[in-house]
C-alpha cells in the first residue's frame, strides 16, 4: 500500500516531502487538504496529526508530519543508499544542521510574512523581515562557499527543504545573482536535476495565492 500524503498545493513544506518521494521514486497516495473548509480540523485529521498541520505522512499506521521528519525517515525507509541523509554521523550533523537552520530562520521568516500578508496586517514587506530575510540570504551564501549543495558537494534532503524554502522567500525579496551568485548557481542546480520538474507548477501555486491575498491580479 502507497504511503499516504496529505497536503496543499504550494507549500514549501510539502514541495520538499514532494521532491524527496519524486527522487526515491515512491509513489504516495495524495489527499488533498481543504483548509478554507477545515479539512485539517476533522477529528480524523486531528486524531492523525494533532498539530493539524500539513504535510502529514501515514505509511501503513505509521504518522508522521513536519517535512523534515518525513524527509529523512522516508530516506532511511526506501532509499537505495545514504547519499540524500548520509549515516556517517559528521556528514548527517551537517545536514541536520542545515534542517535546523530551515525550521529555525528561513521557514519562520516566510511564515510570519505570508501569514501578515493574510490577515491584512501588511500591504509590503516590512524594513524588519526584509533585512531578516537578507540576513537569511547571507547566510545561506556562506553555507555554499566552496560547495555545491548546501551540505557539501552532493545534493541531499537539506537541499530538498532549503529550495522550496528559498524560491518562496524570493517572492518577497528577490535574490540578485551578483548580490548572491552562489544561492543563484545552487538554485540552477537544482532546478535542473528531474526531480525537480514538477516544483515550479507547485512554486506557481504558491506565488498565485499569495498574488490573490493581495489583490494582485
Amino acid at each position: 500500500m502507497a504511503p499516504k500524503l496529505y497536503y496543499c498545493r504550494g507549500s514549501p513544506a510539502v514541495r520538499a516531502v514532494l521532491i524527496t518521494a519524486k527522487a526515491l521514486e515512491i509513489e504516495l497516495e495524495h489527499h488533498e487538504m481543504d483548509f478554507f473548509k477545515q479539512e485539517h480540523l476533522s477529528p480524523a485529521y486531528l486524531k492523525l496529526n494533532p498539530q493539524h498541520t500539513v504535510p502529514t505522512l501515514d505509511d501503513n499506521g505509521t504518522a508522521l508530519w513536519d517535512s523534515h521528519a518525513i524527509d529523512a525517515y522516508l530516506v532511511r525507509k526506501y532509499g537505495k543508499d545514504d547519499s540524500l541523509y548520509p549515516k556517517d554521523f559528521v556528514k548527517r550533523a551537517v545536514v541536520d544542521q542545515r534542517l535546523h537552520f530551515d525550521t529555525g530562520v528561513t521557514y519562520p521568516i516566510l511564515i510570519a510574512v505570508d501569514m501578515a500578508y493574510l490577515k491584512k496586517e501588511i500591504t509590503e514587506v516590512p524594513v524588519h523581515y526584509v533585512e531578516k530575510i537578507k540576513e537569511a540570504y547571507q547566510f545561506l551564501e556562506k553555507f555554499l562557499q566552496g560547495h555545491l549543495w548546501v551540505a557539501g558537494d552532493k545534493v541531499t534532503i537539506a537541499d530538498f527543504s532549503l529550495v522550496p524554502t528559498t524560491t518562496s522567500l524570493e517572492y518577497h525579496v528577490k535574490i540578485d545573482p551578483k548580490v548572491y551568485p552562489n544561492i543563484a548557481g545552487w538554485l540552477k542546480r537544482a532546478q535542473a536535476l528531474p526531480y525537480f520538474s514538477s516544483d515550479h507548477e507547485q512554486l506557481q501555486c504558491f506565488i498565485n495565492y499569495l498574488d490573490s491575498v493581495r489583490g494582485i491580479k
